[in-house]
Order: C-alpha cells, then structure tokens, then sequence
C-alpha cells in the first residue's frame, strides 16, 4: 500500500467535500441557486440567464475548493502535484455545472428508472437534491483520486 498516496486522497476528499458544502451552501449567492437551473421557455432569455449564474455559482465554487485544497495540504503537510490538482478541480467544475443546470440530471433520473425520485418533494425529503449531492460526492471522490496521483 502507498500511505502518501493514501494520505493525499484522504486529505483532498476531506478538503474538497468541505469546500463544496460550504460553496454551495454559504458561497453561492441566491441569485445563482434561484437562477442556474433556468431553461428556454420560449424567450431565450432564460436560458442565458441560467448558464451565467451556473457558470458564476461554479467559478466561486472551484475558487473555494482550490483554496481549501491549497490551504489545507499546507498545513497538513501533504503535497499535491499541480496538473493532477488541476485535472481534479477540472473535473468537479465540469460535472459540478452539468448537475447544477438541473435539467442533465433529471434526464438522466428519467432514463435510469429515479423518474418518480428525482420529482420526490414530500415526507422530507427532495429527490432532486438527494440524487444532486450523491452525484456531487461520486465526482468529488473521483477527483480526489486524481489529486492523489
């Protein structure tokens, strides 16, 4: 077993599950969480709308988790090498936006049976947001690799 490969993919999923709660959750402004998901609806407008505050929402996001990694590999003591750091925020950028812009990911909830759980909005739970953060933490696991290269 590599214990320094295992330390950095520890400490990057650590650092970049962290980050993301914190991006989403405090980072992003309203406007962004109301906004990113808009679609066409006959105007165009919408959809630009949409793109704009889901690019915004997703800059201020990597920028948190490029902060969070960097900070927080110092001060553990653990080096990342920076084109695998780069390709692991790449990827949770990427497929951050295709999750966040809604519409990808309730495609993909109707195309592998989830089509009734991803509109679940009732006895506390939100479908939408269950299978929303569980491709978030697939993504981020994966990227965690990559920074671990």
């Amino acid at each position: 077993m590599n214990l320094d490969r295992a330390a950095r993919f520890t400490a990057s999923y650590a650092l970049l599950r962290a980050a993301a709660d914190v991006a989403d959750h405090w980072v992003q402004s309203d406007h962004q969480a109301v906004t990113k998901g808009q679609h066409d609806h006959n105007d165009g407008q919408s959809s630009a709308a949409g793109r704009r505050a889901c690019a915004a929402h997703v800059a201020s996001y990597t920028a948190t988790q490029a902060a969070a990694l960097l900070a927080g590999t110092r001060l553990l003591g653990v080096r990342l090498r920076l084109v695998p750091t780069i390709a692991a925020l790449a990827l949770s950028a990427t497929t951050h936006y295709i999750a966040d812009r809604r519409e990808p990911l309730r495609k993909l909830a109707d195309a592998t049976g989830k089509g009734n759980f991803v509109r679940l909005a009732d006895h506390g739970m939100n479908g939408a947001y269950a299978l929303d953060q569980a491709w978030h933490h697939a993504f981020e696991t994966a990227a965690a690799l990559i920074a671990s290269a």
